[in-house]
């Protein structure tokens, strides 16, 4: 139902979150999600100019949350990489439909204002703090985190 670009997305949002307002640089998203580096790097680009991180050049340069998770939704990083599209006419054009939508586009549709309203609803704060789960990114893998210094260390998750 969503797209790679979209999960990889809302991976590196939420792996910038769980660092607190430490910036983040390219390379230690990339190992955390496991999103390919060129890719993510473009990912990024996008994020940025979408207004949802910003990017810091650097020593201790990286990117950071524009906003706090807590009132950061996945609908808005959603929105910013591919929006859902929502179906207001017959996507086949057929003009006997006029504005109304047959049964079978009227559930899809349906579906789609399901979702949009889950995402609208979950902020990244509320994915976060899960009870029981340490990251949502894995289980039982290491995973790279960030020390007071700005350093990379293995933790395990």
């Amino acid at each position: 139902m969503i797209s790679q670009t979209v999960e990889y997305a809302l991976r590196a949002i939420t792996t910038i979150a769980q660092h607190e307002g430490k910036p983040c640089t390219a390379r230690q998203i990339s190992e955390i999600t496991q999103v390919p580096a060129a890719y993510l790097s473009k990912l990024m680009q996008g994020l940025v100019r979408g207004g949802l991180v910003n990017s810091q050049r650097g020593l201790h340069g990286g990117f950071v949350l524009t906003t706090e998770p807590e009132n950061l939704t996945i609908w808005d990083i959603v929105n910013v990489v591919e929006p859902i599209q929502r179906i207001h006419e017959c996507p086949l054009g057929i003009q006997s439909h006029g504005e109304g939508l047959c049964p079978l586009h009227r559930r899809l549709d349906s579906a789609m204002e399901t979702i949009e309203k889950m995402f609208r609803d979950t902020t990244v704060a509320e994915v976060l703090s899960q009870p029981g789960s340490v990251t949502p990114l894995c289980e039982e893998k290491r995973v790279f985190s960030l020390d007071t210094k700005g350093a990379r260390s293995k933790s395990r998750r």
